[in-house]
């Protein structure tokens, strides 16, 4: 098989192609928030931790009308105990607080203060700009196609609880 035809089978294996995507996000979070200092480096990856946690909440509260640690730790793929580091962390910077639930006073939730909310626009935001820049070159129609098929994708994913 020549490197033309080769390339032409690899454009049509979409599973390939969406891991390779997946590396090089995450790739690149972390990338984004390295900087000289170790502090600043720890800052950094604390406020992708933020930013983290802030989305887990809301994709919540899509499916249920109260978030807990345990929607976090389920969003996110984490052990109870690292995302209730996590949760502490973003209560603590201001992001989140806690509040009893409105069905049973035992438990408590987690809702966005508006400082979480700020901070879920500025990485939506953030996002919006990156897939822009990427399909930049592209024609318009190619460009709503292929959101609206990564938002369906995205969609069914949560939906069949796929992984």
């Amino acid at each position: 098989m020549n490197v033309s035809a080769a390339r032409n089978h690899e454009t049509a294996e979409g599973g390939p192609a969406l891991f390779r995507l997946v590396r090089f996000w995450s790739r690149r979070w972390v990338n984004q928030a390295r900087t000289d200092t170790a502090a600043a480096q720890d800052e950094d990856m604390r406020q992708v931790q933020h930013i983290q946690v802030v989305e887990a909440v809301t994709a919540g509260l899509r499916t249920s009308d109260e978030a807990t640690v345990s929607t976090v730790a389920d969003q996110l793929g984490l052990d109870h105990s690292g995302a209730s580091r996590m949760v502490r962390d973003a209560v603590a910077a201001g992001y989140l607080t806690r509040v009893d639930s409105a069905h049973d006073r035992r438990r408590v939730v987690l809702e966005l203060t508006d400082n979480g909310r700020d901070l879920l626009t500025a990485s939506r935001d953030w996002q919006r700009r990156c897939f822009d820049r990427l399909t930049a070159s592209w024609p318009d129609r190619d460009r709503h196609q292929f959101a609206a098929y990564l938002q369906r994708l995205a969609d069914e994913t949560t939906r069949n609880g796929a992984e």
